[in-house]
């Protein structure tokens, strides 16, 4: 665990549309393992590290990970006559989960804030809370402006010797598990496209345009398994924190390919990796699997729990999992090209 890397993945703000800062830290990091590093037109970083001895006169494989940079967070929707401002949720808000929650403005500078119910009495909606900074007006007015994006103000925590809390686990764990994979991995007899895509939680907008230039032949997205906690039964989610990293059988958009399934089950039996079978939500596998001619594609990563909210929580040994899963898999894919030729 490179707890320096993950404190500064984690820490960075970039919620969707305006990932430019935890951009600047993926590029920084892919520069060194990657023979290409560049940033598409709506905004993905993608990086390429060649396959090492390629067969001469064959295209080696197209391997794509890909983790989202963006996180859920917040844009100033007005600013009322005593400097109180209303936002515009961007991404999936939970409303308990987010009152009397500190928050950045990212206006002329940062700025801190709280949000809190605009009203008295009962469980306040998002429609119903403001945020406060403090401020008079004619000051909130000359620094903010409508547009600007708000995030969470909550840090990295170690809660313990195995267990994090941050504000982004989706997908910050899942860029930091790229970007350590990348740097572990000694060579790969594929193509490795590294992908940090944009705008994911706001309907996997991001992915589509990289799969279309990239063309894959095997896709894997890096993103959360949800697991069970104090308000979700264990019937409903396969993964439990420290039992190893998730691997997606299906979620709300995609169904696991059967076959790269079963190849990552084995990798993980034969490299002693642990891990669990995951139903998940919703990730940019989906768009990895159907654009252009489609790809091999699913979705693996470290067990989250309290997803979409400032608490999320995780385990050391399931993110070390993921990415010893991730730089095994890669040293491997190449096993694949008989079921993509």
């Amino acid at each position: 665990m490179d707890a320096q890397l993950l404190a500064q993945v984690c820490n960075t703000p970039g919620i969707s549309g305006f990932e430019e800062p935890i951009q600047e830290v993926v590029t920084a990091a892919l520069r060194p393992c990657c023979d290409e590093v560049w940033r598409d037109r709506i905004g993905n970083v993608i990086g390429l590290r060649r396959a090492t001895d390629p067969r001469p006169g064959e295209r080696p494989l197209r391997v794509v990970l890909a983790a989202h940079a963006d996180e859920i967070g917040m844009m100033v929707k007005s600013i009322d006559g005593d400097g109180f401002m209303r936002f515009q949720p961007v991404g999936g808000l939970n409303a308990q989960a987010i009152v009397s929650q500190r928050v950045v403005i990212h206006g002329q500078q940062p700025i801190q804030g709280v949000i809190v119910p605009a009203r008295d009495g009962g469980p306040p909606a998002l429609a119903d809370m403001l945020i406060d900074v403090g401020r008079p007006r004619e000051e909130v007015v000359r620094l903010v402006t409508v547009g600007d994006p708000v995030s969470f103000a909550q840090e990295l925590v170690q809660l313990n010797d195995q267990v994090y809390m941050g504000r982004n686990f989706d997908d910050r764990l899942g860029t930091y598990c790229l970007l350590a994979a990348l740097q572990q991995l000694p060579a790969a007899q594929v193509d490795v496209y590294a992908v940090s895509t944009v705008q994911e939680e706001v309907g996997v907008r991001g992915m589509p345009p990289a799969a279309y230039a990239i063309e894959p032949d095997i896709g894997l997205a890096i993103d959360g398994s949800v697991t069970w906690g104090a308000h979700i039964p264990k019937h409903e989610y396969l993964c439990a924190l420290g039992e190893g990293t998730g691997i997606y059988l299906m979620d709300g958009l995609t169904i696991g390919d059967r076959r790269l399934l079963r190849f990552l089950f084995e990798l993980c039996e034969r490299h002693q990796i642990r891990y669990q079978r995951n139903i998940g939500g919703g990730t940019d596998a989906s768009a990895l699997q159907r654009t252009g001619r489609g790809a091999l594609a699913t979705t693996v990563g470290a067990p989250t729990r309290y997803m979409h909210s400032t608490v999320q929580l995780a385990h050391v040994d399931d993110i070390d999992a993921t990415v010893q899963l991730l730089a095994t898999f890669l040293q491997h894919a190449h096993e694949l090209e008989p079921l993509i030729r």
